[in-house]
């Protein structure tokens, strides 16, 4: 028995409950029965323990086993596969490196301060989301709810963009690789190139037919694509097994998942710096077209990309944090995993262009070639005299600078008749304006680029390895999203509810693998996350700043961090980041509103895309998961506000002793004396040391001891704690 237990003699029945007035009244007359029993009141100072009704012994939370290991976490969550094939084309499309300027006055406006706030809240009150924002307020209690179920439908297609990238991974150990030339057909009398793959390219035909085997439409199922089902089994199988243990599993595979993406990046970088036309592709990716930045579209798409980068509202910021100690300092997490995660951008970015701009040096070597054979043809039959060549320039030998300079000549003196020549200008940055992005960037234009590469394999197997590691980081931080607030609401075992999880979201999930499942992947990528999480994000800034009071909030972190947040945090949560986000929101309503509903389909006659409207059962299910996403909050929030739930046992109004113990019902603490850290003077609350184990102790123990409040008794120590949170006690 620790030293500086309190020995208090009661006799007790083995279930009694009492109200904490019957037992302070009863107090003076009970001395006698003192002697029958004891009651241990342990007091555990700087130990968080959870009680759990019926359990013998308290667990403690588990906690990351090192700062680098949360710190790799959080970045697993945060980089994932938008840094690589997001950022780079919105860089590209919105004014080159004046995109920089607006992202990064948004990552401080906006960034910083809300994934600071999420940081604070789970590491104090050491709760998923579910149980953080019913402590904070219980009518908003949903915003937790809301959250999981996002993190739900994301998880969902996102595990099956893993999937493309293991099934890409698996077929990278060819030489050549499969997608590098297009397949020969073979009839009775002659062998002739796939008509579909010669009107696109090599690497678009093996994307659509060979590894989706794509239908022509939405509505046409075509049944399920096994090479792609036996993938998505596999992402999920990984997914489960590395998070079944929780932090504890998950934990270690983070050294790998987070530090290879950077390995691989680097890797190529300086490869792709050693190969022609890279530095074109930089050039042109960070030429600054300022007055883009005067354009409001700008702005919505900087801010969007900064608010999905960092996860927020997902949940799984909260969940990673809620393993912490509650004294570290989460002000200078935040900041270095914002930073890292956009300084991650920057170097995707320099790696995609620095390969596209090879790739582009390529084509345009091809294109100035085709060219050179025309003009040459167009001289010997006499259309174009030799006169008008200049004498310097060697045929057999030609240069882009050569070409450019006879094309130009060619266009000023033919030039009535110059269009009837068909001649092309191979200009690169012609080839480097084709903004890609999402899976056309990964599996068609970074895939071709790689064809060119010497021990082009290798490369491959490195690049897929590192889609998937960067997949896997997010979905952990994903599936943390859902697990956590679960586990810690409704008590079940965080291994079957995995398995549970996983299972269940792979039977769903096989809807992504049919042969319209891209289409599917598009629907949900639009819809499913987009507003529902503006709309979380905004509740939490409100939740805090105006429900819970922002004034309240940053004593809180003053006391739990040891020093003052800057008061840039205060107008910042208060006014700008709630304004930015409203107005993010509305521009995003607008766009969606303005931008026709429906995907691109790909034609196989035409062998290329062309946009097609969802139908009616497809409007339905765009306006279902957005409604379904945000449907938790105002549910709760009708069941607190009007009582449909009785929780007025949730008080500690009455405690039940059951086997020595005290077994709470769950708090109501939507009063304005709820205090994430419970700031309270010692007048105002009587016993200061949280934590405590109180259990029967056989008879024969230890005399009797004064309580810390200066009576005998527990009934007078548990009735000063009535706004105690669950997470203390």
């Amino acid at each position: 028995m620790p030293k500086n237990s309190k020995v208090v003699k009661r006799e007790l029945d083995d279930e009694v409950i009492e109200s904490v007035k019957d037992l302070l009244s009863n107090e003076d007359s009970a001395d006698d029965a003192f002697k029958k029993s004891e009651l241990i009141v342990d007091v555990q100072e700087e130990k968080d323990t959870d009680v759990e009704e019926g359990s013998e012994v308290e667990d403690e939370r588990p906690a990351w086993n090192s700062k680098l290991q949360y710190i790799l976490a959080q970045v697993g969550f945060s980089v994932g596969l938008g840094n690589v094939w997001r950022f780079p084309y919105l860089c590209q499309k919105n004014g080159g490196g004046a995109y920089l300027l607006p992202y990064l006055i948004l990552l401080l406006v906006i960034g910083i301060p809300l994934f600071f706030l999420e940081l604070s809240v789970g590491q104090r009150i050491r709760r998923g989301s579910i149980g953080v924002w019913n402590y904070i307020s219980p009518k908003l209690g949903g915003i937790g709810f809301a959250s999981c179920v996002v993190c739900f439908f994301v998880a969902l297609y996102y595990n099956v963009i893993i999937g493309w990238s293991l099934f890409y991974f698996s077929q990278s150990f060819q030489q050549p690789l499969p997608w590098d030339q297009c397949p020969l057909v073979k009839n009775a009398s002659h062998t002739f190139v796939e008509p579909e793959c010669e009107k696109s390219s090599a690497t678009t035909y093996y994307w659509y037919r060979e590894a989706l085997n794509i239908s022509s439409s939405i509505s046409e199922s075509g049944g399920l694509n096994w090479k792609m089902t036996v993938c998505l089994l596999a992402a999920w199988v990984v997914v489960c097994l590395a998070m079944i243990k929780g932090i504890q599993s998950s934990g270690k595979i983070m050294y790998f998942s987070s530090l290879f993406p950077y390995v691989v990046l680097i890797c190529f970088l300086i490869r792709a710096l050693l190969l022609n036309g890279s530095i074109d592709g930089i050039r042109h990716m960070f030429t600054p077209e300022l007055e883009m930045m005067l354009e409001p579209k700008v702005w919505r798409e900087a801010a969007a990309q900064v608010f999905f980068a960092l996860g927020l509202g997902f949940g799984g910021v909260i969940a990673f944090s809620s393993y912490n100690k509650r004294d570290n300092n989460c002000h200078f997490d935040a900041v270095l995993v914002s930073f890292i995660n956009f300084f991650t951008s920057i170097l995707a970015t320099l790696v995609v262009f620095a390969v596209l701009g090879f790739k582009a040096n390529v084509i345009n070597e091809k294109c100035i070639a085709e060219n050179l054979e025309m003009i040459i043809k167009l001289v010997k039959m006499g259309n174009i005299s030799q006169d008008i060549i200049p004498h310097h320039i060697n045929f057999s030998a030609v240069t882009a600078e050569d070409y450019h300079l006879v094309y130009d000549i060619i266009q000023k003196v033919k030039e009535e008749e110059f269009p009837a020549l068909h001649l092309n200008s191979c200009q690169i940055e012609d080839e480097l304006n084709k903004a890609v992005q999402g899976t056309g960037l990964a599996f068609i234009a970074f895939t071709e680029a790689m064809t060119h590469f010497p021990a082009s394999p290798f490369w491959s197997v490195m690049f897929f390895l590192m889609l998937v590691n960067l997949g896997l980081g997010s979905m952990f931080g994903t599936i943390e999203g859902i697990i956590t607030p679960i586990v810690d609401t409704f008590k079940v075992r965080k291994e079957v509810l995995t398995v549970i999880c996983c299972l269940l979201a792979f039977c769903i999930g096989l809807m992504f693998v049919q042969r319209s499942g891209n289409y599917f992947v598009t629907m949900f990528d639009d819809y499913s996350a987009t507003l529902p999480l503006l709309i979380v994000v905004i509740l939490e800034n409100i939740a805090v700043s105006f429900v819970y009071g922002i004034d309240k909030f940053m004593e809180d972190l003053k006391d739990m961090l040891g020093f003052a947040p800057n008061r840039y945090y205060y107008y910042m949560w208060k006014y700008i980041s709630p304004l930015m986000l409203l107005s993010l929101l509305i521009a995003s309503i607008v766009n969606m509103g303005l931008s026709p509903p429906g995907y691109n389909a790909w034609t196989e006659d035409k062998a290329s895309e062309e946009f097609q409207s969802y139908p009616t059962w497809g409007m339905v299910v765009c306006i279902s998961l957005m409604v379904l996403a945000i449907l938790p909050v105002p549910i709760v929030f009708i069941i607190r506000r009007c009582n449909l739930i009785d929780d007025s046992s949730g008080n500690l109004a009455s405690v039940t002793y059951k086997r020595g113990r005290v077994l709470k019902e769950p708090l109501n603490l939507e009063g304005d004396d709820a205090s994430l850290i419970h700031g309270k003077t010692s007048s105002q609350m009587s016993s200061p040391n949280f934590g405590k184990n109180i259990y029967r102790k056989q008879s024969g123990s230890p005399t009797l001891d004064t309580a810390p409040n200066g009576r005998y008794g527990i009934g007078y120590l548990m009735a000063d704690m009535p706004d105690m949170p669950e997470s203390d006690l």
